[in-house]
């Protein structure tokens, strides 16, 4: 009990540092009726995740804004706590994992939410960027195939990942 009071306030205290207009990408994050009627990294907001991050079925709602917002060890302090580890739970703690340099770890926590849904687009595209970390292009390019084959050549993951790559060939910044 203790520990989730202080695991709160600590939510509170760095939702409140989170950046505001933060732009998104591949996913459009957990819904919440609760406070999704709020901007996000709003005091309302803040308030609102720091109050529902008090059940276990919300801690993934506090740690995916926080990997979003670049707070990746918070992030894992929550996401490790989610439960059930749905795929999009592993698929987080791989991202922030990833981005704190982590690259090969993060490759179990992609394998395992694929295993649980092969359909999981977002999931493919970090696993694909953490292809790039590694300087593997080819197992990129097949990520970025088996995106194809499940949301399209249009969608966002698709798009984001071809332009890793590109960017991958042309010798440009990797994703990290």
């Amino acid at each position: 009990m203790a520990r989730r009071y202080w695991a709160l306030a600590l939510l509170g205290f760095l939702l409140g540092a989170l950046p505001t207009g933060s732009v998104l990408a591949k996913d459009i994050g957990p819904a919440n009726p609760a406070c999704d009627s709020f901007a996000k990294a709003s005091p309302e907001w803040r308030a609102c995740a720091a109050r529902i991050a008090a059940t276990d079925g919300e801690l993934f709602y506090a740690g995916y804004w926080l990997a979003r917002n670049g707070r990746y060890e918070e992030a894992l302090t929550y996401l490790n706590e989610a439960e059930p580890r749905t795929t999009r739970v592993l698929t987080y703690i791989g991202f922030a994992t990833r981005k704190l340099g982590n690259v090969d770890k993060a490759l179990g926590y992609y394998a395992e939410a694929l295993a649980m849904n092969p359909d999981n687009t977002v999931a493919r595209a970090y696993l694909g960027e953490a292809h790039l970390q590694r300087g593997e292009l080819l197992k990129a390019e097949t990520e970025l195939k088996e995106i194809a084959v499940r949301c399209g050549t249009s969608c966002v993951e698709y798009g984001e990942l071809a332009t890793h790559i590109a960017d991958f060939k042309k010798g440009s910044h990797l994703p990290g």
